[in-house]
């Protein structure tokens, strides 16, 4: 089964120095049909304005992964940790058994763009930790790159969970075919471009939840950029 999202049924938050667009429930918007979707929480998509962003706040048993898709965002965090995260390259946070974090967009001068995303961890009370990678955006092309997985890896961030991210950017007219185990679930969201997916079509910033599908057959209709999650 394929349900799509189209982009104007998010929930939108305007406040000026940030623009969110939420797929699930999330801060002041609740709905309890959309509380998430298998083991993920979150998924906003954040439009944050120059020198502004979250100051610090506490966070505990959830993986947290940042993607950015334009600009370039500050982490801070009470472990210690301090880092820069451009275009290219992912965040990931365990709040494990606690942590208190802030996130700033890095420049004074430049907006910045990112998708935040929350997946429940497959044990509570893990040690907190924090991890920055960066990917070659050449390897997006025509091709379904992991940038997040259980395993990690030099260019993959590791993440306490049975799931996989992966990032593509994919030529109008090309296609790829994604397959699974049985009885896991599929979250695709359009970044940009327009795509079917099966016999379900996405615009840009559209998105899909799929369950039943082993096999995905992904063909773009025009140049496009999209997240795939594998998740139980």
């Amino acid at each position: 089964m394929i349900q799509v999202f189209p982009a104007h049924t998010r929930n939108t938050t305007d406040l000026g120095w940030l623009k969110s667009h939420k797929n699930f429930s999330f801060g002041d918007y609740f709905d309890e049909d959309n509380v998430g979707f298998g083991v993920m929480r979150v998924c906003n998509d954040d439009d944050i304005a120059a020198g502004r962003g979250f100051g610090p706040h506490p966070h505990s048993d959830m993986e947290i992964v940042s993607i950015v898709l334009s600009g370039a965002i500050k982490h801070e965090d009470s472990l210690g940790h301090v880092a820069v995260t451009g275009v290219n390259g992912v965040q990931r946070m365990s709040a494990g058994s606690g942590v208190i974090h802030a996130e700033y967009n890095a420049s004074d001068t430049e907006p910045m763009s990112l998708f935040q995303l929350w997946f429940m961890p497959s044990k509570r009370g893990l040690e907190p930790s924090f991890e920055n990678v960066t990917y070659e955006p050449e390897a997006l092309v025509n091709a379904l790159l992991p940038v997040v997985t259980p395993e990690g890896g030099e260019h993959a961030a590791k993440i306490h969970q049975d799931m996989s991210i992966y990032l593509s950017k994919l030529e109008a007219g090309k296609e790829l075919v994604f397959r699974q185990a049985k009885n896991r679930r599929i979250f695709l969201m359009l970044i940009s471009g327009k795509l079917s997916a099966n016999d379900a079509v996405l615009e840009t910033k559209d998105s899909a939840r799929m369950e039943a599908e082993q096999t995905v057959a992904i063909r773009a209709i025009e140049d496009t950029h999209f997240m795939l999650i594998d998740l139980p």
